[in-house]
């Protein structure tokens, strides 16, 4: 009987973990199930997760239930592997976490106020850049 190895902590930030981060987390947890345990975090969170984020999520038949935006320091104390910053202001002010940790920058576009075919490209997008990138950055 093989010990399952306990799954790698990844972070995505940006800075209202409104759409990117969250499309991200979803998409990560979904995707590298079992080895990764993704969360989502934001510099300055915004009240709530964007509609077309959700939207395009659910297109995808990926879960939504419990979404919500969650601030950086909320999640400081966590273990976490690896950093991903999803755009460049929160690759500026990411913070100095209490242990070394790994980090990567994936920047994408922030289709907030956009059409819903915006969200789905960046949804799109980040499947197919950020999940190789994680796998690439991690060893799995």
């Amino acid at each position: 009987m093989s010990i399952q190895p306990q799954p790698k902590t990844v972070l995505v930030l940006c800075t209202g973990n409104s759409c990117r981060s969250q499309m991200a987390e979803v998409i990560l947890n979904h995707d590298l199930a079992g080895q990764v345990r993704a969360l989502s975090a934001g510099t300055r969170p915004q009240p709530k997760v964007a509609d077309g984020a959700i939207a395009a999520l659910q297109a995808a038949g990926l879960p939504t239930a419990g979404l919500y935006p969650k601030d950086l320091n909320s999640l400081l104390d966590e273990a976490i592997d690896l950093v991903v910053t999803v755009c460049d202001n929160a690759k500026e002010s990411c913070p100095i976490f209490p242990r070394p940790v790994s980090r990567i920058h994936l920047p994408f576009h922030d289709p907030h106020g956009e059409p819903l075919e915006s969200f789905i490209t960046v949804r799109d997008d980040i499947r197919a850049r950020l999940v190789p990138a994680v796998i690439d950055a991690l060893n799995l």
